[in-house]
């Protein structure tokens, strides 16, 4: 009538649980094979035996092992709750029944919300993060930004209406005026998203965002660091592995994701060559030299491991994965003005300023998209036409009043220009 869980909490002894238990014997062998392909050291694999005896003694055909078993017995007592989950993932008796953070985050985003309101909300947010057959799941980034911005005004609707059906324009509007510039943009467009979604579905009879236009956002000139920021930054990383991730930034413009998915076959040491996102571009001097020095500290560290991306840490050195978007410029650079996202910027704009505002050769080189191409192309052009103002100006300073009469004078000019 109902499935019990298994109290895993007793301690066993090592040779009660070799007696007739297949199941611990073949986890153990599958065990054996996965910590000498991953190059597991000798303390992880008696780590992961150690736990497996405890999870596996008494496990029978059928029985399935839930994580939020394994976890709090393993964890008490220092096990590897990562390394024997993928034990047991392997011979196939695991169940990962933890709570995606996705649904955690939204559980508590929701709350205080009217019902019919939270009902549709919540659904809304799922299919953008999740997808659909007729709709590209969006970036989890995305799905927050659109929420966190829209949430205040869902929280004063839900104290008058218990549906979103019951919204009207007047209410959209009303709200808009309390929001400007990019947060009236944002809030627009993730009313309009909502409403589309729930007008699509038959739960509104009609869309109160419709005929509300965006309106363009004005891009403002993007502006270069500082030098002294820059060698801020690079004053305040010492690991090889962060040294490497900030060259791969602030000289290839490399995006956190992009680094973090680099595997070694991407860096050609020999021909001094390196592959980003399947575009390959010839290493320079500084990165050449910070990449051998990585990999030579890597070799020191982990020489055992199979992991084949180019970046790993101490928990990926024991599998296959990439490492995790906190390790992709930690703390140090957090707290410095050229953070990774400002040193690729600054590079981009560098090769427009360098190069000249083209961008199509902007697109070229690091793969932009159109858009984002002709903005970094019209913020180096706006700042090459001021520097050429001031150039001038201070040339009029040096020379004098005789210098304005003659550029004001367009006859003299001329003859000069002949």
């Amino acid at each position: 009538m109902f499935e019990a869980r298994r109290d895993l909490t007793g301690r066993v002894s090592d040779e009660d649980a070799r007696r007739g238990n297949p199941w611990l014997a073949w986890a153990r062998h599958s065990a054996h094979r996965l910590g000498e392909a991953r190059g597991w050291p000798r303390k992880t694999r008696l780590n992961v035996d150690q736990a497996l005896v405890i999870v596996l003694t008494g496990h029978a055909e059928g029985d399935v092992i839930r994580y939020s078993e394994v976890f709090p017995v393993l964890r008490s007592r220092g096990l590897s709750v990562e390394r024997t989950t993928e034990v047991l993932d392997h011979i196939g008796v695991f169940l990962n029944d933890r709570p995606s953070s996705f649904e955690l985050w939204l559980e508590s985003k929701l709350d205080g919300l009217a019902t019919g309101i939270a009902r549709d909300v919540g659904d809304w947010a799922r299919l953008l993060h999740d997808g659909g057959p007729r709709s590209r799941a969006r970036h989890a980034a995305t799905v927050w930004n659109y929420f966190n911005r829209i949430r205040p005004v869902l929280l004063e609707w839900s104290d008058r209406y218990d549906h979103l059906r019951e919204v009207t324009r007047d209410d959209v509007l009303a709200h808009l005026e309390t929001v400007q510039g990019s947060q009236r943009q944002t809030t627009i467009i993730a009313l309009r998203s909502l409403f589309g979604w729930a007008k699509k579905n038959g739960t509104i009879f009609k869309n109160p965002t419709s005929r509300i236009r965006v309106g363009q956002r004005e891009e403002g000139v993007i502006q270069p660091l500082e030098p002294g920021h820059i060698d801020g930054s690079v004053a305040a990383v010492t690991h090889p592995a962060d040294r490497l991730i900030l060259a791969l930034a602030a000289v290839h413009a490399a995006r956190p994701a992009a680094i973090r998915r680099l595997q070694l076959d991407d860096v050609d040491i020999g021909n001094r060559r390196l592959s980003i996102d399947g575009r390959t571009r010839p290493m320079d001097e500084l990165t050449l030299q910070v990449a051998r020095k990585w990999l030579e500290f890597r070799r020191r560290r982990w020489p055992d491991t199979a992991n084949p991306h180019l970046l790993i840490n101490k928990h990926t050195a024991l599998g296959t994965g990439p490492i995790g978007k906190s390790s992709v410029a930690g703390p140090t650079l957090h707290r410095q003005t050229a953070t990774l996202e400002r040193l690729r910027i600054d590079r981009q704009l560098e090769e427009a300023l360098v190069h000249g505002p083209d961008p199509l050769h902007l697109a070229e080189v690091f793969g932009l998209s159109e858009k984002t191409a002709i903005r970094y192309a019209n913020s180096a052009r706006a700042l090459l036409e001021q520097a050429a103002e001031n150039s001038t100006s201070h040339s009029e300073k040096e020379l004098g009043p005789d210098c304005g009469a003659l550029k004001n004078d367009g006859h003299a000019d001329s003859t000069g220009l002949a």
